[in-house]
């Protein structure tokens, strides 16, 4: 299995580290995050990955020419973030006929067993996206019964975001999206109607398009499931009040 990391943002919740690296190589423990998530990657038999750069788009060029890890390829976003829709559509020169691919954000730190939630997936699906039960503001809702995916919601303003008109939200099972999903490469036909769909296509330059808006719209054509993963231990390093918790987490590995 392939895997794609996203690691193009500007990262502008850890300004000033920010300021002056992307935010893929801000230090854990005194490794950059990409590293982490590399080695984490490789441990399970992962030694391909696509990285996507944008913001110090060379310096994180220059450390992948630098790593043994694994077998890197750059999807270039230097003249426009594309999202993490459009990033994964525009990276589909990699991606396509490898059968399916593991997405997972640079700055999130787990200890999820990648083995076990490649073997949740069920044929046919378009996706598969980790959950929790953990505090967060937005929420992904799921078929208490099939775990298909069928909504989002705002925890903090009540706002539902559904292809189902008739959604309760109450008789949803609602959970937090960890950034760690596996998409069958079928998804990037899929990826590309939507975008002609909704008039995103642009001549010469991929669309841009987030893939949880890209999510709500194709939950109501196709198989898109939640894993439960219980008791995971994650860690989204997207703030400075978070990078404490990582060096702790990780020191204690």
């Amino acid at each position: 299995m392939k895997a794609m990391i996203f690691a193009a943002g500007l990262g502008t919740r850890l300004k000033p580290l920010t300021d002056t690296l992307p935010k893929a190589l801000v230090p854990v423990c005194g490794v950059p995050l990409i590293e982490h998530v590399c080695r984490k990657l490789k441990s399970y038999g992962i030694d391909e990955a696509v990285v996507n750069v944008h913001h110090f788009a060379d310096k994180i060029e220059q450390w992948v020419a630098s790593q043994d890890i694994m077998n890197i390829s750059i999807s270039d976003e230097r003249t426009r973030l594309l999202e993490t829709g459009g990033a994964v559509l525009n990276a589909r020169r990699y991606l396509e006929g490898c059968g399916r691919f593991l997405i997972h954000n640079v700055d999130i730190l787990s200890d999820l067993d990648i083995s076990w939630f490649a073997s949740q997936t069920k044929p046919g699906a378009l996706a598969t996206l980790l959950v929790s039960r953990r505090n967060s503001s937005r929420q992904l809702l799921f078929d208490p019964q099939s775990m298909t995916l069928v909504g989002w919601r705002n925890c903090l303003t009540g706002q539902v975001r559904s292809p189902y008109h008739d959604l309760d939200p109450e008789q949803c099972l609602s959970l937090a999206f960890s950034g760690i999903h596996i998409m069958s490469d079928s998804i990037l036909d899929v990826m590309e109607k939507y975008a002609q769909t909704h008039g995103l296509r642009i001549t010469d330059e991929s669309p841009r398009f987030s893939v949880i808006d890209f999510y709500l719209w194709a939950c109501a054509h196709h198989d898109i499931y939640g894993v439960c993963a219980d008791d995971l231990q994650l860690i989204d390093v997207g703030k400075l009040d978070t990078l404490d918790m990582a060096e702790e987490y990780v020191s204690g590995r």
